[in-house]
């Protein structure tokens, strides 16, 4: 399966303690948590780029698998890091973040990030 496509945040589980966990301000938690992201992803082989447009804050990052790259964090911030795939799993660690995106099936996108045993769930459905 091809995780090519523009997906809409549909649930997400957890937000607030993990946004906070990673330092995020209470005010733009608060402005964040109803927001429903938009996430749109090219897959070209091993080539990726998404980009998460969440309100007026977008996050693009491209990387190709196995190979290390610069990808913006939920943060802002820039880190390097190694994408893997394993089967319809794409699989990435920055700063302590564990982040685990899985192709449940045609329409379906779930990621789970997880820090210091905090874990926060987003659920995206195919536009």
């Amino acid at each position: 399966m091809s995780f090519t496509g523009k997906y809409q945040l549909e649930s997400h589980e957890n937000f607030e303690a993990f946004m906070k966990a990673i330092g995020i301000p209470d005010e733009l938690i608060q402005k964040g948590k109803d927001l429903k992201s938009i996430s749109e992803i090219e897959e070209t082989g091993d080539d990726f780029k998404v980009t998460v447009t969440t309100g007026s804050n977008v996050i693009n990052n491209s990387f190709t698998i196995g190979k290390e790259t610069e990808l913006q964090t939920l943060t802002g911030e820039k880190v390097k890091g190694v994408v893997v795939r394993d089967g319809n799993k794409l699989r990435v660690s920055l700063k302590g973040i564990e982040s685990v995106t899985e192709l449940t099936d045609a329409n379906t996108i779930v990621n789970t990030m997880s820090v210091g045993g905090i874990v926060y769930k987003r659920i995206s459905k195919r536009m």
